[in-house]
């Protein structure tokens, strides 16, 4: 269950997503700069978590000129650093953070067939695993959690043809 917070915790999109990035970003003591608002734009175009290379690709094609990989990795570790996209670490890809000036630590639902993921905040789960580590002896820095399996929009098909199965009276 996710926990409410005394601060604005809507998602953004487009260009209100863009500008709580940029001030996420010059927060922290960083430009925005030409080439790290392409790659936020880029970023933000795909629907599910993009790998640098299409990152890559999709700036590369923007600009009509071909951009260095290492140039968006880095650019994509920053945003990482500071809270402007997430790693969804399983696929080795990165999401858009739709709420840039809220801290959380990752907590993902990965879809194995369409490859989507969801970022859940659930500050009572997080304390837990923080809790749980430190008992141990171990000093959490950022948890990351990913579940995988199957998104509703890829399970309901399933259920689906689970049901018509059951139905027509084949054992399973």
């Amino acid at each position: 269950m996710a926990t409410a917070h005394d601060h604005d915790h809507s998602d953004r999109s487009g260009a209100a997503l863009t500008a709580a990035a940029e001030r996420a970003l010059v927060g922290a003591g960083e430009q925005w700069t030409t080439m790290r608002a392409a790659v936020f734009s880029a970023l933000t175009s795909f629907d599910k978590p993009a790998s640098a290379y299409d990152v890559t690709d999709a700036v590369s094609t923007a600009q009509g000129r071909r951009v260095a990989a290492n140039s968006v990795y880095r650019i994509l570790d920053l945003f990482v650093a500071n809270n402007v996209a997430m790693r969804v670490e399983s696929a080795n890809a990165y999401l858009a953070n739709a709420h840039p000036d809220c801290l959380h630590d990752c907590i993902f639902l990965v879809c194995d067939t369409c490859g989507r993921a969801t970022h859940v905040d659930d500050d009572q789960l997080s304390a837990r695993i923080r809790e749980t580590a430190r008992a141990t002896g171990f000093r959490p820095e950022k948890p990351v959690i990913e579940v995988r399996g199957r998104c509703g929009d890829c399970a309901a098909p399933a259920a689906a043809a689970m049901r018509s199965i059951d139905s027509a009276g084949t054992k399973r």
